[in-house]
């Protein structure tokens, strides 16, 4: 038994087994419905490392980017940095607080967040970022925010690219509600950059192969819907 609590505990630095067991069931549960209604397609999952620390950056399209992307990337348990907005209803703020999200600032940067987000990098965490900034308000991805470049020169660990498709259509910025029938989601992660090669040239260019990384996963994915 404590074997199995070793092994589970080890999928989230710093956190109890309840955590990580109340983690688990709600990551098993969104699968599920990623699978039922929305027939989820997902490609490279393997490419996020099973250990040590890792930012994943993806385009933003709604709010079934996060659990998506968190719901496959097993067996690591993903952390997130969400609008501070979704933090003022008490019982929602506590369940995605134990989903591992960290309230951040939309505009004019979050230092107190940004710390949170190295420290927990510095104990070993898979971080989401959403380097747009915001969800797409017309279904494009937008261009990259420049302080996520800052945040990857000092994180000093790989970056996996990542790229959702179709969340948008299922569940659009206006739209109170997700849409249940009718729309495909695909999801790719890329394979890992280290630190010292996506930083060779600069953090400005760090950011730029970032945004192509993940406009081509993109792209492809949005070339197999069609296929589809």
């Amino acid at each position: 038994m404590s074997a199995l609590r070793r092994y589970l505990e080890s999928r989230r630095p710093d956190a109890s087994l309840g955590q990580v067991l109340f983690y688990e069931f709600i990551r098993a549960v969104a699968a599920l419905l990623f699978v039922l209604f929305y027939r989820v397609r997902v490609f490279g999952s393997r490419n996020v490392p099973q250990s040590g620390a890792v930012l994943i950056a993806a385009n933003h399209q709604s709010f079934l980017d996060p659990p998506l992307i968190g719901s496959f990337a097993r067996p690591r348990h993903m952390s997130f940095v969400a609008k501070i907005g979704l933090f003022t209803f008490k019982p929602f703020a506590w369940f995605i607080g134990a989903l591992n999200a960290t309230p951040i600032k939309e505009e004019g940067g979050d230092a107190a967040a940004i710390k949170e987000v190295l420290r927990r990098l510095g104990v070993g965490h898979a971080v989401v970022i959403f380097p747009e900034g915001s969800r797409t308000p017309d279904g494009r991805q937008h261009a990259f925010k420049r302080g996520v470049a800052v945040l990857m020169k000092r994180a000093k660990c790989p970056v996996v690219p990542a790229a959702v498709v179709g969340c948008y259509e299922a569940w659009p910025i206006h739209q109170k509600l997700p849409s249940l029938v009718g729309h495909r989601i695909l999801v790719a992660y890329g394979e890992p950059i280290s630190h010292e090669d996506l930083l060779r040239e600069g953090a400005d260019a760090a950011l730029a192969r970032i945004e192509r990384e993940v406009t081509r996963l993109r792209v492809a994915l949005e070339a197999e819907r069609d296929r589809d």
